[in-house]
């Protein structure tokens, strides 16, 4: 019989290299962001994953309910817009069981105005705008409290309500609406306080613009939500370790001035 030749046997090793390489067995996961910074972030981390074989679709959202329903359904593989507090208050309403695989970054919750340039400002019975989602709520209450607005009942923790506010000397008036309409909300009310994505998708720098911000040791800390199931999945595991590696962190810190803060 016939030896096969050395181009033959080379050709063949190559073809089964070829075969064993991350780009032929590339695997891809599909997560859900809000925009900015998230979607932003996310899109830094493409080439990172790429380097591995993994190839990363971002799927844009503008609110925060439909991301965490398509994960649950499983039309996503992870999403990445929220904090812990928000997933954890998701999951008793909806009756599903996410989990938060890894923390970010923090994107610090600010009060704004186009009509006051500071909180002395704000006369006898302003209109505030605050979110109307239970966690972003009482997140927006404590940072008026934080700023010496208004006191909450402080056995009510992290998710106080309009109803728990115990001290208003200047009888504020609070509006609730849906995070992603409160920019927009500025014409019609005196103030608002805004999430820090939607704040950057309306063109404010949250460290130059807001009249309080949050400080950077926030609780809030925003994650990389996924099915328990996919706890360990060696995909989501690489997108972690990508979005906790030092390219990230530079451009978080190049990017957003201060705006978003790194945890990692």
């Amino acid at each position: 019989m016939k030896k096969p030749s050395t181009v033959v046997l080379i050709s063949l090793l190559t073809f089964f290299l070829a075969l064993m390489s991350p780009a032929a067995s590339c695997t891809t996961i599909t997560v859900g962001a809000t925009p900015v910074p998230h979607a932003e972030i996310l899109a830094v981390a493409q080439p990172l994953l790429a380097e591995k074989g993994i190839t990363l679709r971002i799927v844009e959202f503008n609110d925060y309910v439909t991301p965490n329903r398509a994960l649950a359904e499983g039309e996503l593989d992870a999403n990445f817009f929220q904090h812990q507090p928000y997933l954890d208050t998701f999951n008793a309403d909806a009756g599903t069981n996410l989990k938060g695989l890894v923390g970010i970054h923090v994107e610090p919750l600010g009060i704004y105005s186009i009509k006051i340039k500071s909180l002395e400002e704000l006369p006898d019975r302003a209109q505030i705008a605050i979110p109307n989602d239970p966690t972003n709520g009482g997140r927006a209450l404590l940072l008026l409290q934080a700023a010496g607005l208004i006191e909450v009942d402080p056995a009510t923790g992290i998710t106080p309500t309009v109803f728990d506010v115990v001290s208003n000397p200047k009888r504020l008036r609070f509006v609730e609406l849906e995070a992603a309409q409160l920019a927009r909300a500025l014409e019609d009310v005196d103030a608002a306080v805004i999430n820090g994505n939607y704040a950057l998708v309306a063109g404010f720098v949250p460290t130059r613009d807001a009249l309080f911000l949050e400080g950077a040791e926030s609780p809030y800390v925003n994650i990389v939500a996924v099915r328990p199931e996919d706890i360990d999945n060696s995909a989501l595991a690489a997108l972690a370790e990508a979005l906790t590696s030092e390219p990230i962190r530079e451009f978080i810190l190049a990017t957003y001035d201060g705006s978003v803060v790194p945890v990692f």
